[in-house]
C-alpha cells in the first residue's frame, strides 16, 4: 500500500515592493487624513510621520512636498475641482477629497510626472483605503482635471492613441 500524496502548498507571489513615492502617497494620504477628519495641524501630522511603520521607506521629501503643499492650496486646488464635481466638495468622504486634492497639486506642480502616472496612483490609493467604487469617481473627476490642467500633454497622448 502506497502513502497518500500530499503536495506542499506553492508560495504565494509576492506583491511587487511598493515604490518610496507610492509610500509616500500614502503617508501623505494618513496626513492629510489627519487633517480632515482629526483637525492635526502641519506640525503634528509632521512629528507623527516618522513613528509610522515604513515610513523610512518613502520618499520623505515627496510625503512632505505634497502634505505642505495640500494644507497651504487646500481651497484653491477645491476651487480647481469644483467644476469637475458632481457635488459640493464638503460632501466628498475624506479619503476621496484627500486624494483628489493631492493629485490636482501633483498636476498642477509636478509637470515632470506624466499626468497618466498621477491618475493611476490616485485611483490605486482609493482602491486602497476608499469606498468600493471611489476609484471610478476619482478616476472620472481626474481625467477631467489633466484636460484642465495638462491640456498639451493629454491631447498628445490622444493623438498617439
Amino acid at each position: 500500500m502506497t502513502e497518500p500524496k500530499t503536495s506542499t502548498p506553492t508560495p504565494a507571489a509576492k506583491a511587487p515592493a511598493k515604490s518610496p513615492r507610492r509610500r509616500a502617497r500614502e503617508f501623505a494620504l494618513q496626513g492629510l487624513y489627519q487633517w480632515r477628519v482629526g483637525g492635526a495641524d502641519e506640525a503634528a501630522i509632521e512629528a507623527h510621520l516618522p513613528e509610522l511603520e515604513g515610513y523610512k521607506k518613502a520618499d520623505a521629501n515627496l510625503c512632505l512636498t505634497l502634505i505642505r503643499g495640500v494644507l497651504r492650496q487646500h481651497e484653491t486646488l477645491a476651487g480647481h475641482l469644483a467644476d469637475a464635481l458632481d457635488r459640493p466638495f464638503a460632501e466628498l468622504s475624506p479619503i476621496e477629497a484627500n486624494v483628489l486634492l493631492m493629485a490636482t497639486y501633483e498636476l498642477s506642480h509636478f509637470p515632470e510626472t506624466p499626468y497618466r502616472v498621477i491618475i493611476n496612483e490616485a485611483i490605486e490609493l482609493t482602491k486602497v483605503f476608499g469606498g468600493t467604487d471611489g476609484h471610478r469617481y476619482v478616476n472620472g473627476v481626474l481625467d477631467k482635471m489633466a484636460a484642465k490642467l495638462r491640456r498639451a500633454e493629454v491631447e498628445a497622448r490622444r493623438k498617439q492613441s
